[in-house]
């Protein structure tokens, strides 16, 4: 498994539906998309099962496309993720697509949860006996989720047989319009998902869970034009930030550079965590450099951590 990709490098993950943009590949090696981003070529919701195999063939000419360039010019090269739609057809492009590897990062795991996380697993530890060594993303929105009297149980049994394979996840997502669906809800330019709270209740519980040991990236913003569309995402990104959410998935190259300014830390922040992580005083509290608030080493070394790995990443605020 390479060790130099971490979840802070997925960021702004870009999804294109893997039958609809033919041009993808001429637009990543033409550098014509804000950078920094992640690509995800999409085979579930976003295609008609009568499609699928046109759908699975882009894809593949997609990857052959990137990987040709990328032995005659020197271009960013965003993670790649090809979204599957089933364990079995996991099983089956994970083995089609190894020649990819390691321009292809890993797959996307839709709509995991209890009825189908043990399959999805099978068939990664299947995969990696052969030496395929990808990278995965499961995504939380399957409706099986909703169900108060089961879903706390149900998380734990999940996380417990991801953890089994945790070297592996690179990060947990989440499908916020999937989970809008259940209830017949969509959110306006001027609302956040947290403004939803049944929806929200779900994402907290997700957080809850996974958090301490994984990075959960935030739920796609559906607009990208029109009034209030830009100060909406911003502020949904602020929110995603605060409560814990890692990068956010995106739906047009639009939203990248606002979903990037969002993974910014101030200088402040950087300088604090910079100043924690490297503590070498008996006292483990001190006042933050710019004497405004307390730090101390037990209980802000995590937070650290996380400001410090965003700061490398993606950079400190003028």
């Amino acid at each position: 498994m390479p060790q130099d990709i971490s979840g802070y490098d997925v960021g702004a993950l870009l999804y294109c539906p893997a039958n609809a943009h033919h041009t993808v590949a001429q637009a990543v090696a033409a550098e014509r998309l804000p950078r920094p981003f992640s690509l995800a070529l999409c085979l579930e919701d976003t295609v008609r099962a009568d499609a699928l195999a046109a759908a699975e063939q882009a894809v593949e000419q997609t990857l052959h496309d990137l990987t040709d360039t990328a032995r005659q010019e020197t271009f960013y090269r965003p993670l790649t993720f090809v979204r599957v739609r089933s364990p079995e057809q996991l099983a089956r492009l994970g083995r089609a697509y190894g020649k990819y590897r390691p321009l292809l990062t890993g797959f996307i795991l839709p709509k995991i949860f209890i009825e189908t996380c043990g399959a999805y697993c099978a068939v990664i530890r299947d995969l990696q006996a052969d030496g395929l060594d990808y990278f995965y993303m499961p995504v939380f929105e399957a409706p099986s989720l909703l169900p108060l009297h089961t879903r706390h149980a149900a998380l734990a049994e999940v996380k417990a047989q991801l953890d089994a394979l945790r070297e592996c996840i690179l990060n947990i997502r989440v499908g916020g319009n999937d989970l809008c669906h259940v209830f017949g809800l969509r959110r306006d330019p001027g609302h956040t998902i947290y403004d939803l709270r049944p929806v929200a209740d779900v994402l907290t519980d997700l957080l809850t869970t996974f958090a301490p040991d994984y990075l959960v990236a935030g739920p796609v913003w559906e607009y990208y034009d029109g009034p209030g569309w830009a100060e909406g995402l911003a502020q949904e990104c602020a929110l995603d930030r605060l409560n814990g959410f890692v990068g956010k998935t995106v739906i047009h190259p639009k939203q990248i550079p606002i979903v990037n300014q969002s993974l910014q830390v101030s200088p402040a922040d950087y300088a604090d965590a910079n100043s924690i992580l490297a503590w070498d005083d008996p006292c483990l509290v001190a006042p933050s450099a710019e004497g405004t608030r307390m730090n101390e080493y037990q209980t802000h070394f995590r937070w650290a951590q996380r400001v410090a790995a965003l700061g490398r990443r993606y950079g400190v605020t003028k």
